[in-house]
């Protein structure tokens, strides 16, 4: 039986994390070299740790560059790393795709491209399309992230602002070869939604942003209106025979690291039962949800008896209402704490796999009983801290923030909550 709960939850979460690690997972889906040029490129918070890992698995020539997250770099000798603005695209990030489009511009058909892309890839690969500013996308990426909007409801957006997303570096790199290795951090793991799909065919519409941009009553700049009233602002589409030689890998994803941790969990004895790998919602809804399904098991035994570990990934969202300090993950759990009113026997750890909760320096945090009592003890409302969007404030408080620091890979959010024995009703 479990000693310490709150190390074992986050003995699931460092499992899961290593499921998802580059070293781990991308020298099994290389291709073989090519008779031309190598060209590697990449865009994403794993991205110069999947680099590293090329490297040292490729032995013949290679050259190239990518772009991931301030803080994410790590040594490489033959690919040249760029770290830039993440949620926020910057002048840095600008540049960066600048140049990969300039590596990619002219290869011929001996030729390969290897794209390295993972979660934040969007925000890292940023060349605003023609006659737009990147300060016009700064503003529309600013709306979107408070609007509550999905992961693929903001790609839909920024694929047709771009002159990089939605299949358009592939389509700059024909007719070379290229193959696309990919570390999913969407729910449902659509090749076109990762990093806004720069190398492959996109099924979203300029009508579909523009729906997007309308239901969210996102105010655009002129220039973003306009150019979304032009055909030149669509995409690739399936069929598009610029993209007939680009292939796609996907080396990880939610689901791999959910199963990691649910192995952990059953050579303890204790049952996993994995939800979803592809949960979406207001997190602090999502949060009630899940507080109901364990106090299911706690009750009733159903879907599994105590012990047991519920487990779920995806990407919850939060519509920013109040000036606190937040994190879709640590919002979760302060809705999960308040649904369960300290019911005894039951843990809860939610955290983002890439290290960072929002814009925090933590990955998430973790609920215990006596979470609410703790916090009353310091005069704190959780009620009204969610209200403020301060979950990242509450937990702060409590001492129950989870800090990893980067951990250069990314399958998004992952949560457990431990359902013990003592749970049971008159245990």
């Amino acid at each position: 039986m479990i000693d310490d709960p709150r190390a074992f939850l986050r003995e699931l979460f460092d499992a899961a994390v290593a499921r998802a690690d580059p070293a781990r997972v991308v020298a099994d889906f290389l291709p073989d070299p090519p008779r031309g040029r190598a060209v590697v490129i990449g865009a994403g918070k794993a991205s110069a740790a999947m680099a590293q890992a090329v490297e040292r698995a490729w032995k013949h020539a290679i050259e190239g560059l990518v772009v991931t997250r301030y803080g994410h770099a790590v040594p490489c000798e033959r690919i040249e790393v760029i770290e830039a603005g993440h949620p926020e695209p910057d002048a840095a990030g600008r540049e960066a795709s600048r140049r990969i489009l300039e590596l990619v511009q002219g290869l011929g058909e001996d030729d390969l491209v290897l794209c390295l892309i993972s979660g934040g890839g969007s925000a890292l690969l940023v060349d605003p399309a023609d006659g737009l500013t990147l300060e016009d996308k700064l503003a529309v990426t600013r709306s979107l992230l408070k609007s509550g909007a999905t992961i693929h409801e903001m790609n839909a957006v920024r694929k047709h602002l771009s002159g990089i997303k939605g299949g358009r570096l592939a389509a700059r790199a024909a007719p070379a070869r290229v193959v696309t290795l990919a570390i999913s951090d969407v729910p449902g793991d659509d090749p076109s939604v990762i990093a806004s799909g720069p190398t492959v065919p996109d099924t979203s519409t300029r009508a579909d942003a523009k729906e997007v941009l309308e239901r969210f009553r996102i105010d655009v700049p002129e220039r973003v209106a306009a150019w979304l009233e032009s055909p030149a602002s669509e995409t690739p589409k399936p069929g598009d025979a610029r993209l007939s030689r680009a292939e796609f890998r996907m080396v990880a994803t939610g689901q791999d690291a959910l199963e990691a941790a649910a192995e952990v969990a059953r050579r303890v004895g204790i049952k996993p039962l994995i939800l979803s790998d592809r949960i979406e919602g207001e997190a602090r809804e999502v949060g009630k949800i899940h507080a109901a399904i364990a106090q299911q098991a706690a009750r009733h035994g159903q879907p599994a008896a105590p012990p047991c570990v519920l487990l779920s990934g995806g990407e919850t969202t939060v519509t920013v209402r109040g000036e606190g300090r937040g994190g879709r993950n640590a919002e979760f759990l302060l809705g999960l704490a308040i649904a369960l009113g300290g019911a005894p026997g039951i843990y809860a750890l939610a955290c983002d796999t890439d290290g960072i909760d929002g814009t925090g320096e933590n990955a998430g945090a973790l609920v215990t009983p006596d979470t609410l009592k703790r916090a009353g003890g310091k005069g704190m409302d959780p009620s009204r801290l969610l209200a403020e969007n301060d979950a990242g404030g509450f937990f702060e408080r409590l001492g129950d923030l989870v800090v990893t620091g980067p951990t250069r890979t990314n399958v998004n959010d992952f949560r457990a909550i431990l359902v013990m024995p003592d749970a049971r009703p008159g245990a």
